[in-house]
């Protein structure tokens, strides 16, 4: 009759742990979507980042030189500070 008993433990021991099998199984499929989704709005947001780099790379080289807008505003207040005398 024990032994009877000890078989209904392990049996029901062995049931538990088959339910949190799945459930485990059921927690790493969800996980392993998440981690697919989040990957691919990763690499959209590096994406994203790469282009508009790429906009502020081209506005940058649409900027004058700033040396020689220096140059040219300190000739023209020079020029004028010698007109005053």
């Amino acid at each position: 009759m024990s032994n009877q008993t000890h078989i209904d433990q392990i049996a029901e021991r062995v049931e538990r742990l088959l339910l949190r099998y799945e459930e485990l199984q059921r927690t790493n499929t969800l996980l392993s979507e998440q981690v697919h989704v989040l990957t691919q709005e990763r690499d959209s947001l590096r994406s994203r980042l790469s282009a508009a780099r790429a906009r502020v790379d081209a506005l940058l080289e649409r900027l004058p030189d700033s040396s020689s807008s220096l140059s040219l505003g300190a000739t023209g207040a020079r020029t004028s500070a010698g007109s005053d005398s």
